[in-house]
């Protein structure tokens, strides 16, 4: 593990190989990167990026994932949404983004990456935020997703609020809490939509100190209550951002979990 775990955060990496729009703002595009090798074509790879959903972090600090996951052979496609704090961004702006990309990335992927993406929906792979936005969009349009590898994601909105996680990050998501927005969080709360449709499995370091384990316990549990079928690996020695972090200890497990998630399939 690096000795500022943050250090991922702002590594370069190789550009994408191209950019690609799925809307009309700055920011409703894909990056595309194609598969090293020459083995099998598999389903292209999903990647939402967290950030608490603000404006300031963009999907750049998933590069070095990115790039690792296209050098194992995986089709991959980073996707930006509008953010708290831009125009159109927070509610309901950052998950209908989230929901038209992922709609969006078939069609976009088999013409901009012929021949090198297996047909069918893509996998989705989501970081903090962006986990919370894999697990909504397979739970409002299960067709458009293949399976769920949620890397710590904030599953349960009206716990973070309660925990004030990041200064008041879900607040200005949905524009205020559970008691002001009850309509919000039953929409957009992974708590509040369990069973997942998809298969899903969620990876957690039990040193995470931006979105705590509890968030994703109890959100596995209830959804396998609910018949769900949700596998969550909890990793003692991992942080939150290890789990994007090529170099880090955490690393091979990301890579068999996401393996093991579309041999299921």
């Amino acid at each position: 593990m690096p000795a500022d775990p943050r250090a991922v955060l702002t590594r370069s990496a190789p550009p994408a190989d191209l950019t690609v729009p799925y809307g009309d703002h700055f920011d409703q595009v894909v990056d595309l990167r194609r598969p090293a090798g020459g083995g099998p074509t598999r389903p292209l790879l999903a990647v939402l990026h967290g950030g608490f959903w603000r404006a300031e972090y963009d999907r750049t600090h998933t590069g070095p994932l990115a790039a690792a996951l296209a050098g194992l052979g995986w089709p991959v496609a980073q996707l930006e949404y509008r953010r708290a704090g831009q125009p159109g961004g927070g509610w309901p702006g950052t998950l209908t983004d989230a929901l038209a990309g992922v709609a969006a990335l078939p069609d976009l992927a088999a013409r901009a990456l012929p021949g090198q993406v297996a047909p069918g929906p893509p996998l989705l792979l989501g970081h903090s935020a962006g986990g919370h936005l894999a697990l909504y969009v397979a739970a409002h349009a299960p067709a458009a997703v293949r399976g769920v590898l949620a890397l710590a994601p904030v599953a349960d909105l009206a716990e973070a609020y309660r925990l004030d996680l990041d200064s008041g990050a879900v607040a200005a998501l949905l524009g205020g809490g559970p008691t002001e927005h009850p309509e919000r969080y039953a929409v957009a709360d992974p708590r509040a939509l369990v069973p997942p449709p998809t298969r899903t499995v969620i990876l957690h370091g039990l040193r995470d100190r931006q979105v705590p384990v509890m968030l994703s316990r109890g959100y596995a549990a209830g959804a396998r209550a609910a018949g769900g079928d949700v596998t969550l690996v909890e990793l003692p020695d991992c942080e939150h951002f290890g789990l994007i972090d090529p170099k880090s200890a955490a690393w091979p497990q990301v890579r068999d979990a996401l393996q093991s998630l579309h041999e299921d399939h």
